[in-house]
């Protein structure tokens, strides 16, 4: 996976996010410099992990590469739009790096005005560093939402981080929004 890292010259930083399409909460970026010389075996897209694997992995990642996060929170995300808000979040990860990467490339189809910036489709299959941000971005957002989970239980955020499940739905018809949940999302169910 590290063959795509090594056709670009320089610092090559991968960038991925979470929390896209949750009904609450923040969209966690992360960015994550390999270092060539301490290959950690195992890093895929964080969806094709077990929570367990997430979790040992960002732990070998956050204790043996270059990496940082961007965070922009639901008001934001309601403010700005959740594509705006994703952008914003990988532009913030980048430039929380401890060093300056020379070329960046960020999971999806997005476009950047940023020249260092190249979109790979399908690149948390292709690049082990947007494997790794993938890794970094799933963990730090679940994380949080374990926290929001704590001050509003009743939505079970613990189970379904914030997606939009039946229980959650349920939830939201009884106990109505929280102060977590983005406003601008149109939740649609047959219980509200």
């Amino acid at each position: 996976m590290f063959k795509l890292e090594q056709t670009y010259s320089g610092l090559v930083a991968g960038v991925d996010e979470a929390g896209r399409g949750p009904l609450v909460g923040p969209v966690v970026a992360a960015s994550v410099i390999i270092d060539q010389t301490k290959i950690i075996h195992g890093i895929k897209d964080s969806k094709k992990l077990t929570k367990t694997m997430r979790e040992l992995l960002y732990k070998q990642i956050t204790q043996n590469y270059v990496w940082s996060v961007g965070i922009v929170h639901h008001d934001e995300i309601d403010r700005i739009n959740i594509l705006e808000a994703t952008k914003k979040a990988c532009t913030i990860s980048v430039a929380n790096l401890a060093v300056k990467p020379d070329t960046v490339l960020i999971d999806g189809n997005m476009k950047f005005h940023d020249p260092r910036f190249i979109s790979i489709i399908n690149g948390d299959n292709l690049s082990i560093s947007i494997g790794a941000a993938s890794i970094i971005a799933k963990v730090t957002r679940d994380r949080l939402m374990l926290e929001y989970a704590k001050e509003f239980p009743e939505y079970m955020w613990h189970k379904n981080s914030g997606y939009g499940t039946k229980e959650h739905l349920n939830a939201i018809s009884l106990h109505g929004l929280s102060p977590y949940h983005r406003k601008s999302f149109k939740i649609r169910s047959s219980t509200l």
